[in-house]
């Protein structure tokens, strides 16, 4: 008997619970820097993504992986990085749509053609075509208004990364 009780006692604590926490109107954050209400912290943490130049921070390492990753005929590591170059791109044009159509040539045109010469593990295609991928670069940042924002195929290692 005294289990049931105990039961039914722990079934109305948790029905008021539940309820009271189905009626709540207004939530509050506790976060230490993002801000108390939740228009507050989307705000702040958007600004910590930042625009396009966020993207182009990690475009830029995985670029200079990419190049060194083709020069050392490393291809599962170039094509990594090719992958992950691409993605933050256009995880870029999700905070600035209005970037797409400069680069619509660099990623529906020179990606394809880099990616198939590291699928055929061709080092003299890759170094081609990279050559050409950095063009179309300097193609996007042109239409872009950033002309001095000026690519070039990487001359000194910096990556740690050898195949």
């Amino acid at each position: 008997m005294k289990r049931i009780a105990l039961i039914l006692a722990a079934a109305v604590m948790a029905v008021v619970v539940i309820s009271a926490c189905q009626t709540e109107t207004e939530k509050t954050y506790e976060t230490r820097w993002a801000g108390e209400t939740m228009e507050e912290i989307l705000a702040n943490i958007e600004s910590q993504f930042g625009g396009f130049s966020q993207a182009m921070m990690e475009v830029n390492y995985r670029y200079n992986e990419l190049y060194w990753a083709g020069v050392d005929e490393n291809w599962g590591y170039a094509e990594y990085q090719l992958d992950k170059l691409l993605d933050a791109t256009l995880k870029g044009f999700v905070r600035r749509p209005d970037r797409e159509p400069s680069a619509a040539q660099f990623v529906n045109t020179s990606t394809p053609r880099l990616l198939e010469a590291i699928e055929e593990a061709d080092r003299a295609a890759f170094l081609e075509r990279f050559d050409r991928y950095a063009d179309s670069c300097n193609t996007c940042h042109e239409m872009e208004d950033v002309p001095f924002v000026r690519v070039i195929v990487p001359e000194k290692r910096t990556t740690l990364i050898k195949f």
